[in-house]
Order: structure tokens, then C-alpha cells, then sequence
């Protein structure tokens, strides 16, 4: 059994965490304004215990949504899920190729597994090049937007994991 925790992060796929752009001033006179790295709120990293395979309890107790858990997957610019894999969305142009399709993963796995993989796939394969979507740990190459911020908080990985149950044909 692991425990995975972790510190104050962003919730950067939610609407009240989109990011706040702060204009700073670059020397002096008519020098204009230089952007800095967006400013995120900050909410806490889920602790979740793994067995096997998998995290049985959802993280923080929340309840996903599959309307809002779609919204994440076929985002571009958040989950990004689509870069890889492909979903049962016919009009959902550009779909990935190279990871598995994500059709009938409600009937290959259970919430509890799916869970996990979204979480963190490298607990399960350390060469997995599927991203964490909620670990700021051990991390390389992270944008400095991001560093010590995961890519998904709690909520929306519940959401993603309610839609991706849904995919059991």
C-alpha cells in the first residue's frame, strides 16, 4: 500500500482558476510592460492510498461529473487527452493514435483503476509516457507555470474518471 500527498497546488482547468496574467514594468520611460508566468489560486493536492492496482476512494470524496470528466478529456489545452488517445466522439476531429483508444475502458477497468492511471500511470509502469495528472513530485521538464502545481485537481480528476466509467462499450 502507498500514500501519496502532496503541497499547495492550482486548479488551473476550472473556470475560477484560470490564470491572471500580471503586466510588471521593464526599465524606465516609454519601455512598454513585460508579461510574467500566470498567477493560480491555490488549492490543496488530494492525499489517496493505492492498493494494487488501483485508488478505491474517490479523491477528497468528491462526486464526478462524465458531462464535466469530457469537458477535461477533449480539452486541448488541459488534459489533453486526445494527443494521444481517441474516444467514442465521431465529430471530435485529430484524435490520437498512439496510446491506447479510450472506448470500452469502463469495461476493462473499474473507477478504482482508471483512478489510479489518471492520477499517476508511472506507479503502475515507471516508463509510462502518460503524463500524472495530479503528482507535482519527481517531475522533469515541468514549465515554470506549473512547477509544484498538478495538472488536474481533485475535482476534475473525479470527473474525467466518471466519464472514462461511462466508456464501457
Amino acid at each position: 500500500m502507498m500514500v501519496g500527498l502532496g503541497a499547495a497546488v492550482a486548479a488551473p482547468w476550472a473556470d475560477s482558476a484560470a490564470p491572471r496574467v500580471e503586466a510588471v514594468a521593464q526599465g524606465a520611460g516609454s519601455q512598454g510592460a513585460a508579461l510574467k508566468a500566470p498567477v493560480m489560486p491555490v488549492a490543496p493536492i488530494a492525499r489517496f492510498v493505492v492498493a494494487g492496482d488501483a485508488i478505491e476512494a474517490p479523491l477528497d470524496g468528491r462526486i464526478g461529473d462524465p458531462a464535466r470528466g469530457q469537458a477535461v478529456v477533449r480539452d486541448r489545452e488541459t488534459g489533453n487527452c486526445l494527443i494521444c488517445h481517441s474516444i467514442p466522439v465521431p465529430q471530435e476531429l485529430f484524435q490520437g493514435e498512439i496510446a491506447p483508444p479510450l472506448a470500452g475502458v469502463g469495461a476493462r477497468l473499474s473507477p478504482a483503476q482508471i483512478r489510479l492511471r489518471v492520477v499517476d500511470p508511472t506507479r503502475l509502469n515507471p516508463r509510462a509516457i502518460m503524463p500524472a495528472y495530479h503528482r507535482i513530485d519527481g517531475l522533469q521538464r515541468v514549465d515554470a507555470r506549473w512547477a509544484g502545481r498538478p495538472v488536474l485537481d481533485a475535482q476534475a480528476i473525479e470527473d474525467v474518471v466518471a466519464y472514462l466509467s461511462t466508456l464501457g462499450n
